[in-house]
């Protein structure tokens, strides 16, 4: 959603106007999300006040998505959780338990976008990803695109700096691991051969479009810039087969 449909609280131009084509002809919209900083509550309720039509159904984001697979992995999980107040709603959601003492048994340790991080947050993910607590991460995206062209550090700029402390990298459950595309195809029981992908980063949504074997279509309008189309072609990890200015100029293609 970020930089793909919005940017801050402001939508982009044209996205309103080609959810409801899509709508009109029958398509189904999931919103896809890698910031784990809000809940699905929170994300229904964001998009519900620029006017989108959209049901929680709709809304996957990556925290969700990590709480599934823990849930799934083990169903009584006590967690070290560095995010938000609202991803930590969405694991309680799941029936995790979250602490907040690294003395105490924990399974996972798992790195949010979490715009409360705190020097203690961070030590402590150091002490416990050092112990061997199985480590994960909800996204890798580096910034999160906000309006007048301005970003602010996301869980990859995290990932990166923990990785400096520790040698070790988590395993990322967000885009573009296609645990994300898989859990949104048996949601909405689309099978991946009728899904595309629509969003603003080469280095989570198209590659995971091509992990997926699912239609890239990469648009401009968030962190991916012109400048950055050198060579994608070429690069094999990636799979853009549309590229649009903004999710407006999609509609006529649809």
């Amino acid at each position: 959603m970020d930089g793909t449909v919005y940017l801050s609280n402001s939508l982009i131009k044209g996205a309103l106007s080609f959810i409801k084509e899509a709508y009109r002809k029958n398509k189904k919209i999931i919103f896809l999300t890698n910031n784990s900083s809000k809940n699905t509550n929170d994300y229904l309720e964001k998009l519900q006040n620029m006017d989108i039509p959209v049901s929680r159904e709709q809304i996957i984001n990556s925290g969700e998505v990590t709480a599934h697979y823990i849930r799934q992995e083990k169903d009584d999980a006590c967690v070290y959780l560095l995010g938000t107040p609202s991803l930590h709603n969405e694991f309680k959601k799941f029936g995790l338990k979250i602490v907040k003492n690294i003395s105490d048994d924990i399974d996972y340790l798992v790195l949010g976008f979490d715009t409360t991080l705190t020097y203690k947050k961070l030590w402590d993910a150091h002490e416990l990803i050092l112990r061997g607590v199985p480590y994960l991460a909800t996204n890798p995206d580096l910034v999160c695109p906000l309006s007048g062209g301005k970003t602010m550090p996301d869980c990859g700029s995290m990932i990166s700096l923990l990785k400096t402390s520790t040698g070790k990298e988590p395993l990322v459950i967000g885009k573009p691991n296609i645990i994300m595309v898989e859990y949104a195809a048996r949601k909405t029981g689309v099978p991946l051969d009728k899904i595309a992908m629509v969003g603003d980063r080469i280095y989570t949504d198209m590659k995971m479009a091509k992990k997926a074997g699912i239609i890239g279509v990469l648009v401009l309008s968030g962190e991916t810039k012109k400048e950055d189309l050198n060579n994608l072609e070429s690069n094999e990890h990636f799979r853009v087969k549309y590229v649009f200015e903004n999710i407006g100029e999609l509609k006529d293609y649809l």
